[in-house]
């Protein structure tokens, strides 16, 4: 089968140039599907998994279609009016949308600017007062600063929601409604929605708020891909963390990427694996943004090669050459267990991905095994695997919640919760059996 390249659909020289400095040569599956309806013109409500090319896909057709109809950035009562909205659940997503434009934007001229919860509130008000063509955003700080009448949307030309089932899952749908309704008229734009699913939910969102989308999807095939080595292990809840460091010991991972269920658990293992000489970091939901982005920085470039996360960054790390990924717990919903795996084996690379089955969580390795319609290799570890954890590990004590500005009326308030030392009397792994 042939393959369709870029310079064979019509694309402005300017944008070809992007797609070059990003070395695609190429369409992806979905990409072959989306981009010769966008291109023209048309509406797309798209079906495609996390890593198939659906960000280039909607960049490409953003950029094409701004270009194709220049105009000074118009004003209405003196208000600023992007052209571009780009939505995304989670910051992180956000981000590396915005890296993503950045690159193939690079020639197109156009002002980028990305607007998410964590960031200097003043300075990002001001950035979007002043105006800029596209806008990247989560859903809550874009509200709020429309709501400010900073902004309006009513010149938009082009509206693209991605990966509107976790919207839907994060609780993020009336937002998006809200934001619907403030948009120029959906005859007036073109609209993009992408998802991994898009069962009635999503679809109905799409007919009600689009231009009789066409309907684009992409048969996922394996769930898993092949180059992703699964291994499970069963063990007590007790020698979990002996375990753990036997393995990280065994693998000898350049890039490991430790998923958890709760925030609690995260922050308990970062700081045991630090006190047994592991370089390791955290990154959660409520890890202050400018930490985020610099941990995510130092795990990319190699500084660190142990991170540790929740699953509200399991969409979100699009991080090069992770070589393992280690469930610590079974996540709750299978779902999520893809999205964590999915970390690794990426485009065509191999990976590891290792769950570790504790009685805390061994009801939701069912539910996992259904949605793979396999089961997940066991494997049982020998003694020798188990290693002892390093004595005297410090007191386990949460963190306080980060420090936030969202606005004047709510800006100065401190929201700092003393934690109660009882919680450091969490039981510690013990040693191994012997």
């Amino acid at each position: 089968m042939n393959q369709i390249t870029f310079e064979s659909l019509p694309i402005p020289e300017v944008v070809l140039k992007g797609i070059k400095d990003a070395d695609f040569k190429y369409c992806s599956s979905i990409q072959e599907k989306t981009l010769p309806l966008s291109l023209s013109g048309k509406d797309v409500a798209g079906q495609a998994q996390t890593g198939t090319g659906k960000t280039a896909a909607f960049l490409i057709t953003l950029f094409t279609r701004l270009l194709k109809n220049p105009k000074p950035q118009p004003k209405e009562k003196g208000l600023s009016a992007p052209r571009a909205l780009v939505i995304a659940p989670t910051r992180e997503l956000a981000r590396q949308i915005e890296i993503d434009a950045q690159l193939l934007g690079r020639h197109c001229g156009f002002r980028t600017l990305c607007i998410f919860g964590g960031m200097d509130y003043e300075k990002q008000r001001n950035q979007i007062k002043n105006g800029a063509d596209i806008l990247i955003a989560t859903p809550g700080r874009i509200i709020d600063y429309y709501k400010q009448k900073l902004f309006s949307l009513k010149g938009l030309e082009v509206l693209i929601i991605d990966e509107a089932d976790r919207m839907f899952d994060m609780g993020f749908i009336m937002d998006l409604r809200y934001l619907f309704r403030n948009c120029s008229h959906y005859s007036k734009r073109q609209s993009m929605l992408f998802s991994a699913t898009l069962n009635y939910r999503v679809m109905e969102l799409a007919y009600e708020h689009m231009n009789n989308p066409v309907k684009v999807e992409v048969a996922p095939g394996k769930i898993v891909v092949d180059e992703i080595k699964q291994v499970l292990y069963h063990v007590g809840l007790h020698e979990k963390f002996n375990l753990l460091l036997g393995l990280l010991k065994k693998e000898s991972g350049e890039k490991v990427l430790i998923f958890c269920n709760t925030k609690m658990w995260a922050e308990r293992l970062e700081l045991l694996l630090n006190h047994n000489d592991y370089v390791v970091a955290l990154i959660s939901g409520d890890l202050h943004q400018k930490k985020r982005i610099s941990v995510l920085e130092d795990f990319k470039i190699g500084k660190l090669n142990i991170l540790i996360a929740t699953d509200v960054a399991s969409r979100g790390i699009h991080v090069d050459n992770i070589t393992h990924v280690i469930n610590y717990d079974v996540p709750q919903d299978p779902e999520d267990y893809v999205h964590r795996i999915g970390r690794t084996a990426r485009a065509g690379a191999t990976g590891t991905a290792i769950t570790l089955c504790c009685e805390n969580y061994a009801t939701h390795l069912e539910r996992v095994e259904q949605y793979l319609k396999n089961k997940i290799p066991v494997e049982w570890a020998e003694e020798e695997l188990y290693l002892t954890a390093k004595e005297g590990a410090p007191s386990f004590k949460r963190r306080s919640p980060i420090k936030t500005n969202s606005s004047k009326s709510t800006g100065k308030q401190n929201l700092k919760r003393s934690t109660n030392n009882s919680q450091s009397n969490s039981r510690q792994p013990s040693k191994p059996r012997r």
